[in-house]
């Protein structure tokens, strides 16, 4: 938590703790947080995102090309299909994590603090989370409507890794590092984030 910290900023709305993230109260629909600027070298803010990790069958500890990417992360997002909570908290030993629940999550990755949403402020950027995001066909229309005030929405769910644009709304989807059904690769997101600007939002191999 040193080199990055979140701070809640809205009443949280249901049962769940944020004990890895320093949040603590209620969790429930929708989760809003502001992340302070982190002391980096150049004042950005490095996001690793991550999805559909499902452990144990695919993750039984962190890939080390994963694990590369994560040592240099300020925040860590998962967007769901995390399986075991125990996999949140491996990441958390590299930098803070925010979660959101997938269709395979059960009570004990909610209990560790994962939510059906998240929204957060990170240096200016509204950031919005979530796991499925329904049918590809009118996706763009149906995040804008789901996070009016979002520019950034990312989510998981079909394993296959997508970046996307409309007007303000960007849409970005990081793939899974561990199952990557019929895609060339197993990937991951990186995002840098300066002065509420995305400046670079890439997905990246890791099998």
């Amino acid at each position: 938590m040193d080199r990055y910290r979140l701070e809640k900023t809205v009443t949280i709305h249901d049962q769940a703790r944020r004990a890895k993230t320093g949040l603590s109260g209620r969790q429930g629909p929708l989760m809003r947080m502001t992340a302070a600027v982190p002391s980096g070298q150049d004042g950005a803010v490095r996001v690793v995102v991550l999805a559909d990790t499902h452990a144990p069958r695919r993750w039984r500890v962190c890939p080390p090309r994963v694990a590369e990417h994560l040592r240099g992360a300020d925040l860590i997002l998962h967007a769901g299909d995390v399986c075991t909570a125990p996999v949140l908290g491996e990441l958390a030993e590299y930098a803070p994590v925010v979660a959101v629940l997938g269709n395979n999550d059960g009570p004990d990755v909610a209990a560790w603090g994962a939510g059906p949403t998240a929204e957060l402020d990170l240096d200016g950027l509204s950031v919005a989370m979530v796991h499925d995001s329904g049918p590809a066909t009118g996706r763009l229309t149906r995040m804008r409507r789901t996070f009016p005030g979002a520019d950034l929405v990312v989510f998981g769910h079909s394993h296959i890794p997508l970046d996307e644009s409309a007007g303000d709304l960007r849409i970005f989807n990081p793939g899974s590092p561990t199952d990557r059904r019929r895609q060339p690769h197993g990937t991951l997101g990186l995002l840098r984030i300066d002065s509420g600007r995305l400046t670079q939002a890439s997905i990246v191999p890791v099998t």
